[in-house]
């Protein structure tokens, strides 16, 4: 039998996603038709090709594409949690990833689709000379209007289309959202499907409407209905603001992300990401310890401490790097 793991962490491409097995069968969904692949990268190639992921997370992304279930990713910044979303799109190719970052304003719906009523009044007006048109539809619109410009799906509504192929969701900051979202996204999740009632009060309840993938891309959706047939690999990330309920947490799988634990481990993720431009950063990253002993420090903070020295034309590389690095929390005082 074949390795379990169809993503590695390898940051090479390959095919590993064929040998994803059927769903357990309270995971099973059954939208059609099934729609190919979208065409693309992750999105974000660097962060991809350079993300070196821990064992655990490289389990816990495994578990969550075979279970059928959302991943939550929790740890400090600057930790990968996001980045993690683009590394098992580009490793497995998944197409590219949707993002949908949160804020406390943020509903269901913002993620769902997008509908313009505005745009749509105004189109009918315009287009309402006599003589025009073919009659109104049970909405009170023309019978032939495309009214699929103004629906526009959203991160979350795309990545339940029934693609073949599980697509890659980040929910970004979920952490930062209304205190009810989480729970409304757990029958999004259980469902596998949701409803556009601007197509089911119609006489025909299909239409070709627009995606969160590269601008002008249309599907159809019939019934005024998608449903998802693979389950996507949906990546929410929290900096740990806040708690989540019970019934949240029980149906998802959960990693928690850490900074580097030594001066080597360090290193290596410097010359992932910047190569040549890391040599001679040995001092540099020694000082990020040091000062993250007293206080939250990113890994992000001293890469760009890192590029910046080595550009920069100045002697005194400790002090450029301190005001690169400054802290994210107050610092610990000593005494």
């Amino acid at each position: 039998m074949p390795d379990w793991l169809l993503y590695t962490g390898s940051r090479r491409p390959h095919d590993g996603i064929d040998r994803l097995p059927p769903p357990p069968p309270w995971r099973a969904f059954d939208g059609e038709p099934v729609l190919p692949p979208p065409p693309g990268a992750s999105g974000n190639a660097h962060q991809a090709t350079t993300y070196r992921p821990s064992d655990d997370a490289v389990q816990q992304v495994n578990a969550a594409l075979y279970l059928r279930r959302p991943l939550l990713v929790t740890g400090p910044p600057g930790t990968g949690k996001s980045t993690l979303a683009y590394a098992v799109a580009h490793e497995l190719g998944l197409g590219p990833v949707l993002h949908w970052p949160i804020t406390s304003r943020t509903t269901l719906r913002d993620g769902l689709y997008q509908y313009d009523p505005l745009t749509r009044l105004y189109a009918a007006g315009h287009n309402s000379a006599p003589g025009q048109g073919s009659g109104p539809g049970q909405d009170g619109a023309p019978a032939d209007e495309d009214i699929g410009r103004y629906i526009r799906l959203g991160p979350l509504g795309t990545a339940l289309l029934p693609f073949g192929r599980p697509r890659v969701l980040l929910v970004d900051e979920i952490d930062k959202s209304d205190i009810d979202l989480p729970n409304d996204l757990l029958t999004i999740f259980e469902k596998g499907e949701y409803e556009l009632p601007e197509l089911t009060r119609r006489a025909d309840p299909s239409a070709d409407v627009m995606t969160a993938d590269a601008p002008g891309s249309r599907v159809t959706v019939t019934a005024g209905t998608v449903r998802c047939r693979a389950f996507p690999l949906v990546v929410m990330t929290s900096n740990g603001e806040r708690e989540f309920p019970p019934a949240f947490l029980r149906r998802c799988v959960t990693v928690e992300l850490r900074q580097p634990s030594g001066e080597a481990e360090l290193s290596a993720i410097v010359r992932e990401h910047l190569g040549p431009l890391a040599d001679q950063s040995d001092d540099l990253v020694r000082r990020f310890f040091e000062r993250a002993a007293s206080g939250t420090l990113a890994t992000d903070q001293l890469l760009n401490a890192v590029y910046l020295c080595r550009h920069a034309d100045t002697e005194d590389r400790r002090t450029l790097a301190d005001r690169i690095m400054p802290y994210l929390s107050e610092p610990v005082d000593d005494d």
